[in-house]
């Protein structure tokens, strides 16, 4: 009784609604027009100047919270305020409250400590807040900062939220590298980050969302840094949000459950990575930002069942060594050969043995023998000069053995070039009474094949230029047959 002596009247107030839970009202109500406003935007922005009429102690809040006044039967006490301001602070650390408490449009003077509490739920909505630490936090319900200015770091770690955590239309002004600070945290509900501005990084690492990640039109700035760092964290349902981050998205080693949609913006240009997701299991993979990802992506080492994406945001930089996927949808199937090939750092094969194994099962034989002529192409540039001329030989004479045709289209030239010629040059015999007619056709073809098919090779000798020409048509006889050997052995296996 003697703290309840010590309340000014507006403390008395909330001493007296505290029972029955009843809101104390320092302003009206706040009636909303249904149309989405900016980030706290109706978070008070005149808060400190507000006098000792409408200023309630964050220890007066504390104490009530923790037992200073004991409930009566058959109610449900709660702290209810509205367009208050609190001043001191909310300490409730290491503490343990059965009771709600509801902020709303109210301004904090200091940061809620809620480190190691076991609450209920907390609601602290449009509200001006210099920042909250729920370090090891247990809710058994939801903590909600929808709508509030969080002018410092919100910090989460290894807390856990029962029924949610609610971030809608959130703005959080970071006061150190990171702004929301969340690593190991459980949210046996949704995590709700819709409309929310956060300057500052995001620190999901190793949290548990098992109801999932929601980002529609939310804005996060940390440029040159992390703008959101989820490794190796588990989402039970989905990620999704056309959100635009400014800095490094980082998903590696991160499980998603359900699908990951990715539709917004990513801009990171001046870091090693732009969207780091590699070592990433996700079932479906949505992958169509608004524009072109600025800057590196890692999709290395992932395994993803359905990847859908689309040609026209395809970023210039891609890796996707050791990327395996069951399905691919989308459109840009054809162009797929290229986005194989978009490694910062070279040649790689397994993207192109991947890509050729998926359209072997979607039943696209001719763009899998296509995918692996890309791929010998590709590794011809890291051949020294000697393997880079074979290399063009074989791919100019048999295509690496995926374009036979080519040899056959070669012969064919060269038989009619030399039939033209031996025809208006014809050799001389060299037994004139034991040689048969001669027959520039079957002449010709006889020096093109390695083993004489007519035997008229070894019974004429060509003079002058012809000479020349004949000794061409065997080399180029023997070098058809050499690539087609080649290229049979080396690439017309089960792709």
């Amino acid at each position: 009784m003697a703290l309840r002596m010590r309340l000014s009247a507006a403390e008395q107030r909330v001493w007296e609604a505290f029972e029955t839970g009843t809101w104390v009202n320092f302003t009206e109500p706040v009636v909303f027009s249904g149309e989405r406003c900016a980030a706290g935007e109706n978070a008070p922005a005149d808060g400190k100047s507000w006098g000792r009429e409408r200023t309630v102690r964050g220890e007066v809040i504390t104490a009530l919270l923790l037992g200073a006044r004991e409930p009566a039967a058959g109610t449900v006490p709660a702290v209810r305020l509205r367009g208050a301001r609190i001043s001191g602070q909310i300490v409730l650390r290491a503490g343990s409250t059965d009771h709600e408490l509801t902020l709303a449009g109210c301004h904090l003077d200091n940061p809620v400590d809620c480190t190691g509490a076991t609450t209920r739920t907390l609601r602290i909505t449009d509200c001006r807040l210099p920042g909250l630490s729920g370090g090891g936090m247990r809710v058994a319900g939801h903590l909600s900062l929808s709508g509030s200015v969080v002018t410092g770091t919100v910090r989460l770690a290894r807390a856990v939220f029962e029924s949610g955590l609610w971030m809608g239309g959130t703005k959080i002004v970071g006061d150190t590298e990171w702004a929301l600070y969340t690593g190991a945290m459980v949210v046996d509900s949704g995590l709700y980050l819709n409309n929310a501005d956060i300057t500052g990084g995001m620190r999901l690492v190793g949290a548990r969302l098992n109801g999932g990640l929601f980002m529609n039109n939310t804005v996060v700035r940390n440029p040159g840094k992390d703008a959101l760092a989820g490794d190796n964290m588990v989402v039970e349902d989905t990620m999704e949000g056309a959100f635009t981050a400014e800095g490094v998205v980082r998903l590696r080693g991160a499980r998603f459950n359900g699908t990951l949609s990715i539709t917004g913006v990513i801009r990171s240009p001046d870091t090693e990575y732009a969207l780091h997701a590699s070592h990433m299991e996700v079932r479906e993979l949505v992958l169509r930002p608004a524009e072109p990802i600025d800057g590196v992506v890692s999709l290395a080492h992932s395994r993803v069942g359905t990847l859908r994406d689309d040609p026209g945001t395809w970023p210039a930089k891609l890796r996707l060594n050791g990327l395996v996927y069951e399905g691919l949808r989308g459109s840009g199937i054809a162009e797929r050969i290229s986005w194989a090939g978009r490694d910062p750092s070279g040649f790689r094969p397994q993207p192109y043995e991947q890509l050729a194994a998926w359209y072997v099962r979607d039943g696209n034989e001719h763009l899998a023998r296509r995918t692996q002529l890309a791929k010998l192409r590709a590794r011809r540039g890291t051949f020294r000069v000697p393997g880079r001329i074979w290399g063009y030989l074989l791919d100019g004479t048999v295509g690496y053995g995926y374009r036979p045709w080519l040899a056959a289209l070669w012969f064919a030239f060269l038989l009619v070039v030399g039939t033209v010629a031996f025809g208006m040059n014809p050799p001389r015999a060299l037994k004139p009474a034991e040689t048969p007619v001669f027959d520039a056709f079957a002449y010709t073809f006889d020096l093109l094949l390695p083993i004489g098919a007519f035997g008229q090779r070894g019974m004429f000798d060509p003079e002058g230029w012809t000479q020349g020409l004949a000794y061409g048509l065997i080399t180029a006889g023997w070098i058809l047959a050499t690539a087609l050997i080649a290229g049979a052995t080396r690439t017309l296996r089960p792709t």
